[in-house]
C-alpha cells in the first residue's frame, strides 16, 4: 500500500509524523461505456464552449467565478498558501466521548501509520485513548479542503474517521416528518418484543453484496449466450394502521421459527 497523505498528529506539544492510507476499497464491477451500435468505447472529452474543440490537460486551469464570465485563476501555490503550516498536521482539538458523536457526520475511514522514529509517542496515544475510552477531534488539510475528522484506536493502529462539518448536513425543513407521538401499549410491546428477537452481535463479516455477486453471474451466464434466471422479489405493500398488529404478531411468529435454537 501507498500512503495517499504524509504528515504528522500534534496534540499539545506533542508531534507524531504520520502516513495516511486509505482503510476500505470499493468492491463494484468496472463498466464501459459503449456506443449501441458499434459496441466501440465511449471517451469523455474535454470541450471548450466557446470554440468547440476539445482542450488538452496540460491547458486547463482552475478558476473561480465571481461574476457572469469573469473568473479568478487559481494556481497550486494559491493552494498551499491557503493551506499554510496546517497542510501537514492533524491537528488534535479536543477529545470527547464517542457516544457524542452523531453517525451522520462520518463520512470514511483511514488508517494511520508512524514513521520509524515515532513508534514510541504513537503507541502511547493508542494507549492513552484505549484506557481513556476517548477519541481526538482534529482537523486537517486534504486534497485541496479542510477536513474534520476523529481519531481512535482498533488494537494496535489508530483509525482516523474523517467527518462532516455540520454546515454539510441538509436540515429537516424541506422533509414532511410526522411528529412523534404515543404508541398504543400493545403495538409498542410487540415492536419491542421483535427487536428483543432479532437482536445479535454485530459482525460486519455476515454482510455481503449481494447485488455485485448476481451480476456477476448474469454477466458470465450472458458471456456463454445462457439465461441467468433470478427469483423476483413480489413488491411490499404499505402496512395499514389497521394491520399493524397482526403484522407484528405474524412478524415476531416468523422470526422465531426461523431462528434456530
Amino acid at each position: 500500500m501507498k500512503p495517499i497523505w504524509s504528515g504528522g498528529i500534534s496534540f499539545g506539544l506533542i508531534y507524531i509524523p504520520v502516513n495516511l492510507y486509505t482503510a476500505t476499497e470499493p468492491v463494484e464491477l468496472d463498466l464501459d461505456l459503449l456506443s449501441k451500435q458499434e459496441l466501440s468505447p465511449i471517451r469523455y472529452a474535454r470541450i471548450d464552449t466557446k470554440t468547440g474543440k476539445e482542450v488538452a490537460w496540460k491547458d486547463i486551469v482552475k478558476g473561480y467565478r465571481f461574476e457572469k464570465g469573469d473568473y479568478v485563476l487559481l494556481e497550486e501555490a494559491d493552494f498551499e498558501k491557503a493551506a499554510m503550516e496546517r497542510s501537514k498536521t492533524i491537528s488534535i482539538e479536543c477529545f470527547v466521548q464517542e457516544a457524542e458523536i452523531d453517525a451522520k457526520y462520518y463520512e470514511k475511514p483511514y488508517y494511520l501509520e508512524p514513521e520509524e522514529s515515532a513508534q514510541k509517542t504513537y503507541a502511547l496515544l493508542v494507549d492513552a485513548l484505549s484506557k481513556s475510552g476517548k477519541v481526538g477531534v482534529a482537523e486537517f488539510i486534504f486534497k485541496n479542503r479542510e477536513h474534520l475528522c476523529t481519531l481512535q484506536p482498533e488494537g494496535d493502529v489508530l483509525i482516523l474517521n474523517q467527518m462532516r462539518y455540520q454546515s454539510e448536513i441538509r436540515e429537516l425543513e424541506e422533509l414532511k416528518i410526522p411528529k412523534r407521538t404515543e404508541s398504543k401499549e400493545s403495538e409498542l410491546k410487540l415492536a419491542l418484543q421483535l427487536i428483543d428477537t432479532m437482536t445479535e452481535k454485530f459482525d460486519p463479516a455476515d454482510f455481503k453484496d449481494d447485488y455485485i455477486g448476481t451480476l456477476k453471474k448474469l454477466i458470465q451466464a450472458k458471456a456463454r449466450h445462457k439465461t441467468y434466471k433470478v427469483a423476483e422479489a413480489g413488491s411490499p405493500k404499505l402496512t395499514e394502521i389497521s394491520d399493524l398488529m397482526a403484522a407484528l404478531e405474524k412478524s415476531l411468529k416468523d422470526i422465531k421459527v426461523a431462528k434456530p435454537a
